[in-house]
């Protein structure tokens, strides 16, 4: 039965905020993904352009963001649920997001068929599985929990030199686990592991220890928040600098001083490193603190993305999608390449010679798409938040 709106849920508007801006940010990428030339690496400082490497550099904390807040936004929700009812509502929403990814998102979203030819486990199978891992992990003591997930994060790099063909039959759990690669490779059939679990569900349970800070008074909150962002973003700068450990890339000085800091940013997202979750988590806690004393007049729109994250993620990969064959119909008179099975390399859709645009364009796509998308957004957003159907918890 619906609530009325007098037992609205209530919403901690500093995280909402930041979810939203990384959800806006997002669609940055996946913009790219769809117009983009996929062939260039866009953070090798060898192949890239300045402009290009910003690009795909500020859409780097889109994830570690999510994960993050998805852990404290668990913790949140024991103020309103038993951890009994927390517990369960991880595990099933969980295997909702890993079915969502697997058999209706990345097929009808990202490929528009049901061919199952290429099967990239990305974002919400990682997501899925870190929130079902959650719900077992919360029996423990949260500083338990917060420990089991900084050990993760801060060790991860120490298992880099395992590689899946050393295992054998447990290689493809290996792929899972820790190196992203085939999990299943038959020809016709590909399944992918890009998002891979043990450094991501590490994040996901610092942030559920995290999510004990909203619980103090403000002042204490936000002094923890500046001291947390700063020591993340400190220890990634002197970690950097020393380049021994915490990730598989090493700077090195290259032609010119703005290549060299750029090749310093050029962290390792797959699996992501140490170094690259302290440059992204860091400066997220200083967000969460600035905006703990409250949104910014500009900034408000993104409250409403951050408050429907999962409905604003699916309507922005099919709203490209449809965009792409738009464009590709105006352009070559033919749609049959957005509609087949793509390469890994190539995902998500397959490319017809000739067809990434210039990123003046590709920004002006984002940019249409998050308009579009606000009143759309706005109006699940106030469904949301009015009624208490137990669907909407999983959309």
């Amino acid at each position: 039965m619906a609530a009325s709106a007098s037992s609205a849920r209530p919403r901690l508007d500093s995280v909402d905020l930041l979810r939203g801006i990384i959800m806006i940010l997002m669609a940055i990428d996946h913009t790219r993904d769809f117009f983009g030339d996929l062939s260039i690496n866009p953070t090798n400082p060898a192949t890239t352009t300045v402009a290009l490497f910003f690009t795909r550099w500020i859409t780097h904390f889109c994830a570690p963001v999510f994960f993050l807040l998805t852990g404290t936004g668990a913790r949140l929700a024991l103020r309103r649920k038993s951890p009994a009812e927390l517990s369960r509502f991880l595990l099933t929403r969980g295997l909702w997001l890993i079915v969502l990814e697997v058999v209706l998102v990345r097929s009808l979203g990202w490929q528009f068929n049901l061919d199952f030819r290429v099967t990239m486990l990305t974002v919400l199978w990682a997501l899925g599985w870190a929130m079902i891992l959650l719900s077992l992990l919360m029996r423990l003591p949260a500083w338990a929990v917060t420990t089991i997930g900084a050990v993760m994060i801060a060790g991860h790099n120490l298992l880099d030199g395992i590689t899946p063909a050393t295992l054998g039959a447990l290689a493809p759990l290996w792929t899972i686990l820790h190196q992203p690669g085939f999990v299943y490779n038959g020809g016709e059939h590909t399944i992918f592991a890009a998002y891979v679990l043990i450094p991501w569900v590490g994040v996901t349970a610092v942030g559920y220890g995290l999510g004990g800070i909203f619980a103090l008074d403000p002042d204490r909150r936000r002094r923890l928040l500046l001291r947390l962002g700063s020591a993340f973003t400190l220890a990634f700068v002197a970690l950097r600098w020393l380049n021994v450990y915490g990730d598989p890339s090493r700077w090195s000085g290259q032609a010119s001083p703005l290549f060299t800091v750029l090749s310093f940013l050029n962290t390792t997202k797959y699996p992501p490193s140490l170094l690259y979750l302290l440059m992204t988590l860091g400066p997220a806690l200083l967000l969460l603190r600035l905006f703990d004393g409250g949104t910014p007049k500009l900034l408000r729109p993104a409250l409403v993305f951050g408050r429907v994250p999962m409905f604003y993620y699916i309507c922005h990969v099919v709203l490209l999608h449809t965009i792409a064959v738009v464009v590709c119909y105006a352009r070559f008179g033919g749609v049959h390449w957005m509609f087949e099975s793509p390469t890994i390399a190539n995902f998500p859709v397959t490319q017809p010679e000739g067809w990434p645009l210039a990123l003046p364009w590709i920004y002006l796509i984002w940019f249409s798409v998050v308009v579009a998308l606000y009143p759309l957004c706005r109006w699940f957003a106030a469904i949301k938040q009015r009624r208490s159907d137990p669907w909407l918890s999983y959309l």
